[in-house]
Formats: C-alpha cells, sequence, structure tokens
C-alpha cells in the first residue's frame, strides 16, 4: 500500500521544497497524507475538471505543477475557480500535490525536459544557486572513519556535481579530558587524553543538514560527537534556473524557429529579430523574462520562454534572439517527467494517467 505520504517523499526527493522560490507554495494542497492511492492523475493545472477526470478514471491523488493554493485564502466558498477546485477535491477525497518552482530548479526536471524536446545536448543549469550547500567538519578514529563517512553519503552527503563519495581527510591529535559520569570510548573519566585521529570533511545539501547529522550521530562511536556545519557560498551546479545547452548543428534563424513550431505544436513564436547562425540555446520553461540577462551573459544565440512583455523584448539588445512560446507551450511536458518519476519508484502499485484536460486558457485566431 503506498500513501499520499509516500507519493509526496518520492516527489520532495527528486525536487526538494527547499528548493522552491521563496514566493511559491509547493507540496501538499489538500488531502489526507494517509490516505492510501488507488490512482493518479497528472495535470499542469487543477480545475474543477480536472478533478472531474481524475474521479471518472478512479484517481484520487491530482498531481500538479502549478499549485492551486498560490496566494492565502482568507475563505472557501466557491467564489472562483480556485475555491471550487478545492471544494470539489475535498468532497470527493481527492488529493493535490503541486511540484512548481522546486521542479523547475531541479537539473532533471522542467528544463531539462523541454531541453531534450528541441534536441539540445551539452546541458547545464544557466543560472546556479548558491547558499544551498554546507561543508560538514568531524573528527574520528581511523578504525571507524569508513564507518561513518558511509553513514554520511547515504543519508545525501558526499556529491560534487556526477562524483559521489566524495570526502577529504587531515590526520592530527585530538585532545579531551572525560568529565565525571561520562562513559568515553577511548580514555577515562578525569583523565586528560591525548588521542590519533582524522578530520573527515563532506559538501552537503544544506536541506539534508538533519538527515546527514542524525546519521553522523548514529555512526559515530564517540559518546559526544564533535562537528562543525559551515555554510557554503558556492553555486550548486545541480540546481537553479533555467538551461543552456547547444544543437547538434548551427540552424537559421527561421529554421530554428521552425523546429520550435514542430517541437511544441505551438502556432506561433513571437520573437526578435535576429540573423546570425542559431546554435547556443537558452531556455526556461513559464515565464523566464527574469533570465534574459544571464542568457545573453552566457553567449546565447537565442532564448526560449513564455510570457514575455513588450518592453522585455528590448533586452536581447541584438545579441540573441529572444523567443516566447508560450507559458503552457513551454511546460507541456512536465506529466512526463511526473509520470516518469512515479514510475521508477512506484511501477504498478497504482494507476497513473496524464491528463487529456485541456487547461490552457490561451487561444489562437488566423
Amino acid at each position: 500500500m503506498s500513501t499520499v505520504a509516500d507519493l509526496a517523499r518520492v516527489l520532495e526527493a527528486a525536487a526538494p521544497l527547499a528548493y522552491q522560490e521563496s514566493y511559491d507554495n509547493a507540496g501538499l494542497q489538500c488531502g489526507d497524507p494517509t490516505m492510501e492511492v488507488h490512482g493518479v492523475l497528472i495535470a499542469l493545472d487543477c480545475t474543477p475538471a480536472v478533478v472531474d477526470e481524475a474521479l471518472q478514471r478512479g484517481c484520487n491523488v491530482v498531481v500538479v505543477h502549478h499549485p492551486v493554493i498560490f496566494r492565502p485564502l482568507k475563505r472557501l466558498t466557491g467564489a472562483n475557480e480556485v475555491e471550487q477546485t478545492l471544494i470539489k477535491a475535498l468532497k470527493n477525497d481527492v488529493a493535490i500535490y503541486a511540484a512548481h518552482t522546486n521542479l523547475d530548479n531541479v537539473q532533471h526536471g522542467v528544463n531539462r525536459k523541454l531541453a531534450e524536446k528541441l534536441g539540445l545536448q551539452n546541458l547545464r543549469i544557466l543560472d546556479p544557486k548558491s547558499g544551498t550547500l554546507a561543508k560538514l567538519i568531524t573528527y574520528s578514529p581511523p578504525p571507524n572513519t569508513q564507518s561513518i563517512l558511509q553513514a554520511l553519503y547515504q543519508a545525501g552527503a558526499g556529491r560534487v556535481g556526477d562524483y559521489h563519495d566524495c570526502s577529504f581527510r587531515i590526520e592530527g591529535t585530538g585532545t579531551f579530558t572525560p568529565g565525571a559520569g561520562t562513559h568515553p570510548y577511548i580514555g577515562q573519566p578525569g583523565q586528560p587524553e591525548s588521542v590519533y585521529e582524522q578530520r573527515v570533511e563532506v559538501l552537503l545539501p544544506l536541506h539534508l543538514q538533519h538527515n546527514v547529522l542524525r546519521a553522523l550521530r548514529q555512526a559515530h562511536p564517540y559518546e559526544e560527537v564533535a562537528y562543525e556545519i559551515v555554510k557554503l557560498e558556492n553555486t550548486h551546479q545541480e540546481v537553479g534556473s533555467g538551461m543552456i545547452g547547444d544543437l547538434p548543428e548551427p540552424m537559421e534563424p527561421a529554421a530554428f524557429r521552425q523546429q520550435l513550431r514542430e517541437a511544441l505544436c505551438v502556432p506561433v513564436v513571437k520573437h526578435t529579430e535576429y540573423t546570425r547562425p542559431i546554435q547556443k540555446v537558452a531556455l526556461c520553461g513559464g515565464a523566464g523574462s527574469f533570465l534574459i540577462g544571464k542568457a545573453r551573459n552566457a553567449g546565447a544565440d537565442a532564448y526560449v520562454t513564455g510570457d514575455l512583455k513588450y518592453h522585455e523584448y528590448f533586452g536581447a539588445e541584438g545579441r540573441l534572439m529572444l523567443c516566447d512560446v508560450g507559458h503552457f507551450e513551454s511546460e507541456q511536458f512536465t506529466g512526463e517527467v511526473f509520470r516518469d518519476l512515479l514510475t521508477a519508484n512506484f511501477g504498478s502499485t497504482f494507476a497513473l494517467f496524464i491528463a487529456e484536460t485541456l487547461t490552457n486558457p490561451v487561444r489562437y485566431d488566423f
């Protein structure tokens, strides 16, 4: 049996809530965490029609990208679509879970899926975040160092990019005097001790600090474990906004725009004038005007996103082609990210569907 809480743990392991932007409200929107999951419907947005589709398909969980509750609610009377959605879900015991900017900000999230659809290679985060990493320093008797490190690795420490089990050690001498009533691993109460130790350092994501320290205390032989946590300003190359990569071969701007229309099934691409070949492409699913400068400074030939305003197009400064493909259109493949993640972790434990209900409110006439 898998519960809503189990589903949330899997989603949050892949897209930690700590990585969402300060204005966001990702996570469980409504529903009982202990409820058994019978079926999951995946959508970009949750509307009353999406809840209806979930009920028709026998699903009691809806997983979406955009949170239903984005701003605080003061009442729940059905006065608008947000309230109607929540009332319908609560009346029918349908849980709603949202992974929004936290899924945008991880390496294998929304932007990577969009980049893959466009055939980009050599992918990397466009604007890596800082302030998400820490260094743990602790001290260990040499015979115990490896077992301590293994516990730290299993708790999520010791990763640097695509490398894992990373650590640094320095050998030295530790001194201490056990107090009365203590039960030291080495030495006797009241007797000064000098022992040969190894200083061990590992990196860890800040949001895993509690788990890593718990693993340290459980694995360490000392009654009192000495350690330091140092917050780092290093950028985390696997966490951040947008993505940048390269086309296999340069393309003329018109040909690239045609590829956008075909790959994303969009009828129109709003863009700035640009005449040089396109090879380095930056992108951001959703509303990505805040990254225009980053894309320009990274040397991108084109920047693909949605929701650009008139004056924001001037930010291209003739140095790249801005391409607005639409908000929904740039995030339409998010359902595949959810589907692949849940299938890999739960298999056929419950039914899993991508919604057929169209939630894009934008229409085009020609």
